[in-house]
């Protein structure tokens, strides 16, 4: 091939119209797209949604019978216009690359999206399309803070600027709650039957708190309308799901990659691990893909599976993220694979967290954090840690405080989580490594974060008096006696993050070996 070749093949984009050109090697739709409809309407499509949940029906669509369960996504922020305009191009296409750890890649082409609404342009357009009788299922992955959830009550964060606009604009939404009412109310006053409200975010009891969040902020919306909040509570279905599938931000990389394997340019391609898993409700309000003909599972209760998962893997993934980022690292692969960091985590997994968790049958938990080391250990997913620990402040209340919380209550020792609470105040306040190199750190709270964190040199415990995360933390003393430690030794001028950590392992060892004598 020339260079002159070379350059016009990869100037093609990736459409519908190219999949011919594609090498066989590469799995792409064998389905007639042309046929689908849009039963799923997707708020949040980011790479974890077209990595996991649209791979589902990808191969879903490939039987007979299933055309009705395509995807429409929807894009809501600003910063969705780039998308939109690239899935547009694309005729919604998308490469996928799985990334094996033994090196193994599968090249695949996804075709279940057909159609993407940008929000900002076409606020009745999404409305519209909720509320078509098309759609059976309204599904979400907008983050743990897009639920906008008072993390010390538990309910409605009503001063939140996008809530407090939606309650007193009904007609001009923005958030997704704001747009699933306003159809919920249409179909309603249409004597149309309600469509699933399907969280597929990383939140413990996803589908319960989506319900209750949804129906809070009806009834602050809808005053006068007790009727909507109560035909919402009857009719609307909201199953709890658990979903896993390590899935890094897309880079420059992985274009390249693609451009040169499949000879057209994608230009956000994804990439992931070969791991999947998603474990359903069975509660759905109308008809529901079958999702388990293709390697999703359906139980009558996700809750002791996602508490495994989210108290493991993701407690796990900002143990890693957290003090791997001091130390210097910036990938999960280098950092787990350090052993200090390994033995860390193995210990905060077995020594805090496997004591809380149920039983599962078909679940072997030893054997479930072996998987889960190997998969973190995966040289082939570059997962940065600044993705990692973007957003801490919606994810480690759920992942990492809840389990100290647990602990506490049950007289329990939580040192080795202390230390990562420690070192979040340190990561907060410092905002640089141990070299002295600048952190990404991408979270809503960062300056609030700071605020508190740097305070600490002339009040220890000042970084858990921001209390709409750590709730009444600051008075748990037998808390503080190991947090008060950590700050001592991370503020210390010969600070070693990797010697704290083994002092705190060892100190930890010896106390489990004389309560077990």
């Amino acid at each position: 091939m020339t260079n002159t070749t070379k350059k016009q093949t990869l100037s093609q984009t990736l459409c519908q119209g190219n999949l011919a050109k594609l090498p066989t090697s590469i799995d792409i739709p064998t389905y007639d797209r042309s046929q689908l409809k849009a039963g799923i309407v997707h708020i949040g499509v980011g790479g974890f949604h077209r990595a996991h949940q649209a791979v589902y029906i990808n191969e879903l669509l490939k039987t007979p019978g299933s055309e009705q369960w395509a995807i429409c996504g929807v894009g809501l922020l600003e910063s969705n216009r780039g998308l939109r305009d690239i899935l547009v191009k694309q005729d919604y296409l998308y490469s996928l690359v799985v990334r094996h750890p033994n090196g193994n890649i599968d090249n695949k082409v996804i075709g279940s999206m057909i159609d993407f609404i940008f929000a900002p342009d076409s606020k009745q357009a999404v409305i519209n399309k909720l509320a078509h009788s098309d759609t059976k299922i309204v599904s979400l992955t907008i983050t743990e803070g897009g639920y906008n959830v008072n993390p010390t009550t538990g309910e409605l964060d009503l001063n939140n600027a996008s809530i407090a606009h939606d309650i007193a604009n009904p007609d001009d939404p923005s958030t997704a709650f704001g747009y699933i009412v306003a159809a919920l109310k249409i179909r309603k006053n249409s004597g149309m039957p309600a469509f699933t409200v399907q969280s597929c975010d990383n939140i413990q009891h996803n589908g319960a708190v989506t319900r209750k969040m949804l129906l809070s902020f009806t009834q602050q919306q809808n005053p006068a309308d007790a009727e909507l909040s109560q035909w919402i509570a009857q009719h609307v279905q909201f199953p709890n799901a658990m979903v896993d599938r390590i899935t890094p931000v897309t880079t420059k990389a992985d274009i390249d990659y693609v451009a040169q394997t499949f000879g057209l340019l994608d230009e956000w391609p994804i990439t992931c691990e070969s791991f999947s898993q998603w474990v359903i409700e069975d509660n759905f309000n109308d008809d529901r893909p079958q999702w388990d003909k293709v390697g999703a599972q359906f139980v009558s209760d996700v809750t002791p599976f996602e508490k495994m998962k989210i108290r493991l893997l993701n407690a796990g993934h900002s143990v890693l993220g957290l003090l791997g980022s001091i130390h210097g690292y910036a990938t999960i692969d280098e950092t787990v694979s350090d052993k200090d960091f390994s033995d860390y985590l193995r210990a905060f997994m077995d020594l805090e967290v496997t004591p809380l968790l149920d039983q599962l049958d078909g679940i072997d938990l030893a054997q479930y954090k072996d998987t889960l080391i190997e998969r973190f250990s995966n040289p082939n997913i570059k997962d940065s840690l600044a993705r990692i620990c973007s957003e801490s402040s919606a994810k480690l209340p759920k992942f990492l405080i809840a389990t100290i919380t647990e602990n506490l209550a049950l007289k329990r020792d939580c040192s080795l989580a202390a230390l990562v609470i420690a070192s979040w105040c340190l990561y907060s306040d410092k905002q640089v490594n141990q070299a002295q190199q600048a952190l990404d750190i991408q979270d809503a709270m960062r300056d609030e974060l700071a605020k508190y964190a740097q305070k600490t040199p002339t009040d220890k415990f000042a970084f858990l008096k921001l209390n709409s995360l750590f709730g009444d933390l600051i008075i748990k003393r037998a808390f503080n006696k190991h947090y008060d430690n950590a700050i001592d030794a991370l503020y210390s001028p010969s600070s070693d993050i990797k010697e704290i950590m083994k002092s705190t392992l060892s100190k930890k060892h010896k106390k489990v070996s004389a309560e077990t004598k």
